[in-house]
């Protein structure tokens, strides 16, 4: 059937068949077929439904997710290879979408596949940016940002005959709305729901990421996280958050009304999971639309509170958004009426100016508002959940100790398996069966292999396949040459102080001086970085200068690039992450203990079969509690001592660095070597910050990391016990499906 219908698509396009066809074609009548067959299956229903905002949706490609969860895959790549195609090489051609950063947008990907699987009613609604977050190349061993284009004739998006006015202070906006189909597996589809300007002007960028920030008419969706260094940008991140929210909550009543629903009663029918601070001023928007309605302000207020829910992403003080009155005044003055009454019954409620929408400075906590005007707040790994509750916001658990919940996150299996690890997700059906695509717990079932040798050893040679796979991808893209016999070692994660690359890159230096004093490993080592730095956020920035500083001096080395190698990945991306996964040794999980909120790499590592060195923090303590022990390489101190430490501001990195060990390594930054090949400036003041400032601790715990990822090293060597370890991680990475998130999601807040 397949292959009549491609056929017909590609005759009545171009009036060729399969074998006659060019890539491009072939992936034009692919797009045209998917979409019809996704179509034909319908979309999930019911009396209530999730609108699930969010400011990113990191999708990915999604050719072959869409073949995968239409169940049309394999029927396809056999049809292409009789015409002499490949479908892999047809992928290449499409472009990722550039919806999102790290995450927090993957994480929403994976959820709206998982929330589609599960027969569940709910669409995901965000904006549709033209340049994304930006692409990223490496120029003199610096980060350059470039916009990174990835709307074309022909893509996934459907644009839908819906426009609404959005208003600003002083002028309004006409959007429009786009969907893309997101298919479930062995399931009817949802959609993710795209808002976009027709005023928008792509010409404003010029060089690099620069443009004119105060033009919203012309500037609103073209990137994700514009550079809010100042104000400008600043006003340019509330524009478009409100510009978000106002199509979601005016799309939710038009659909309401769509459906003859009686808006007094909206809550029954209608659930918004607010992801992260950036979609909050959906509350009072949503309010002030009832009101235009003709319902009153304080029965709005209550419809609202019912309707919406709240999930917190972060412990870090800087990312729970806090806005300036003066900046809302611009550009929502509309909204501040409605913000002022909700924080005048905050306050006229509870005395404590800690739970306060409205600050003393005159600052609107988005966050708080979230929690006093929602009906659920979650976390999103056990250990998060417990701090939110006992320490960052113990205050709002004490008003509203039955709000809290904790809902760990989850991967799809479908696209961080069966899709990037065919080999190994083949070798497992082999085993066990199918019936983990749709119950990942059924992943157990491979403990009964824990001791059969052709087994590990098959699980061994997989591994093996999927590193020649990244060997021969760097050597074609980046002209980079590994070696697939060493251990690769991969730290990929947004760049951040608080996910510490420059712990790893201390460990660089001590492994780089401990080969140059003559201790060779047994086996190599390939140091493998994928990351982005936030333009503005410049300690970042020097990190990923630090990083390539040490590519180019060890690997020019000749003394030691045969026993160690570090690659830092160039724009790295869900397509990257793909093939870096696979191919992975040791997963590195290495944040200051009480700041990741739960990771979800350290899941499709732990999946694909890499063993995670981790801190006790965010799901690594969920993984430590599943694996056991001797399954996981846990160091560094626990998350009670460094908040303690944060309390009592008494962790003095100065006292760290005066160890001899400690100190040669940091200093080793700024040496004759690094400044060779590197930026005094950038160096130097990456120095400067290990030594005087530290705030996440890197000092504190680098000497048991050190020691740790040794032993890590040492252990590979016995390949059949790495394998062993290798086999029961796999088998319970079941628990972190996102089918079964999404089940808990639903269970106990969303109520579909």
């Amino acid at each position: 059937m397949v292959e009549k219908n491609l056929n017909e698509i590609l005759k009545k396009r171009f009036k060729k068949t399969i074998n006659k066809a060019s890539s491009e074609e072939i992936y034009s009548a692919l797009l045209e077929l998917t979409k019809g067959i996704a179509k034909e299956k319908g979309t999930n229903q019911g009396k209530r439904k999730l609108y699930y905002i969010s400011a990113e949706f990191l999708i990915g490609k999604l050719l072959s997710n869409n073949l995968i969860n239409l169940g049309i895959y394999d029927e396809v790549k056999e049809v292409l290879a009789k015409g002499g195609k490949d479908l892999t090489e047809i992928e290449e051609i499409e472009l990722e979408p550039s919806l999102g950063n790290g995450g927090l947008g993957r994480l929403a990907a994976c959820f709206l596949d998982s929330i589609a699987t599960l027969g569940l009613n709910g669409d995901g609604v965000g904006l549709n940016y033209h340049f994304g977050l930006f692409q990223q190349i490496f120029e003199d061993n610096k980060q350059k940002a470039i916009k990174n284009p990835w709307l074309t004739k022909e893509s996934w998006l459907t644009k839908s005959n819906i426009k609404f006015e959005v208003p600003f202070g002083g002028f309004s906006v006409t959007s429009t709305l786009y969907d893309i189909d997101v298919t479930g597996y062995d399931q009817a589809s949802n959609k993710l729901r795209l808002f976009d300007i027709d005023t928008i002007d792509e010409s404003l960028v010029k060089e690099g990421i620069d443009f004119d920030k105060e033009n919203i008419k012309k500037n609103l969706t073209l990137f994700l996280y514009p550079d809010d260094s100042d104000e400008a940008g600043h006003l340019l991140r509330i524009y478009q958050q409100y510009f978000m929210v106002s199509n979601a909550a005016q799309l939710i009543l038009l659909e309401a009304e769509e459906n003859g629903y009686d808006l007094h009663k909206l809550h029954e029918h209608v659930v918004v999971q607010i992801n992260d601070t950036h979609p909050s001023m959906v509350i009072p928007e949503l309010i002030r639309l009832l009101g235009e309605k003709g319902i009153l302000m304080s029965e709005a207020i209550e419809i609202v509170s019912k309707t919406c829910a709240y999930t917190n992403h972060t412990i870090l003080a800087e990312a729970l958004e806090k806005w300036p009155m003066a900046y809302l005044q611009k550009v929502v003055p509309h909204l501040l009426p409605i913000i002022r009454e909700l924080d005048n019954q905050v306050k006229s409620k509870f005395k404590d100016e800690q739970v306060a929408i409205i600050d003393k400075d005159k600052r609107v906590h988005m966050a708080h508002m979230d929690i006093h005007y929602g009906y659920s707040v979650n976390g999103v790994a056990a250990l998060h959940t417990e701090i939110l509750k006992n320490e960052e916001l113990k205050a709002f658990y004490d008003i509203y100790p039955g709000k809290f919940n904790n809902k760990t996150n989850g991967i799809t299996f479908r696209r961080w398996l069966i899709h990037c690890n065919n080999e190994l997700s083949s070798y497992i059906t082999e085993l066990i069966g199918d019936g983990y695509k749709k119950d990942a717990s059924k992943l157990e079932n491979l403990s009964k292999f824990i001791d059969d040798k052709a087994v590990l050893n098959k699980l061994g040679q997989i591994k093996k396949e999927n590193k020649l796979t990244l060997k021969n991808y760097l050597k074609e893209t980046q002209s980079i040459d590994i070696d697939e016999n060493s251990i690769f070692d991969i730290q990929i994660k947004r760049l951040h102080e608080y996910k510490r690359q420059q712990m790893n890159v201390l460990y660089i230096i001590y492994k780089y001086l401990d080969i140059k004093k003559g201790n060779k490993p047994t086996t190599p080592i390939t140091m493998i970085f994928g990351a982005k730095a936030a333009p503005a956020y410049v300690i970042a920035q020097d990190i990923i200068h630090t990083i390539l500083c040490l590519q180019e001096m060890i690997n020019n080395d000749t003394e030691v690039n045969k026993y160690l190698k570090v690659i830092m990945i160039e724009n790295y991306n869900v397509t990257k992450a793909s093939k870096l996964i696979p191919a992975c040794d040791v997963s590195e999980q290495i944040s200051l203990a009480s700041k990741e909120a739960s990771g979800t790499g350290n899941m499709k590592f732990m999946l694909n079969g890499a063993l995670t060195l981790g801190t006790e923090d965010g799901a690594n303590v969920e993984i430590h509690e599943l694996v056991g022990d001797d399954n996981i390489y846990i160091f560094g101190q626990s998350s009670e001592v460094v908040i303690e430490h944060y309390k009592k501001a008494d962790y003095v990195a100065k006292k760290f660095y005066k160890k001899p060990s400690i100190k040669k390594l940091v200093d080793f930054i700024i040496s004759d070597e690094m400044l060779e090949v590197g930026d005094e400036e950038n160096l130097t003041r990456l120095h400067k910050e290990l030594i005087n400032k530290d705030w996440f601790m890197t000092l504190l715990d680098i000497e048991d990391y050190i020691k740790t990822k040794d032993l890590m090293f040492k252990d590979y060597e016995d390949r059949e016990a790495w394998n062993k370890k290798v086999l029961i991680n796999i088998s319970k990475a079941g628990f972190f499906s996102s089918d079964r998130t999404i089940a808990q999601y639903n269970k106990e807040i969303w109520k579909l």
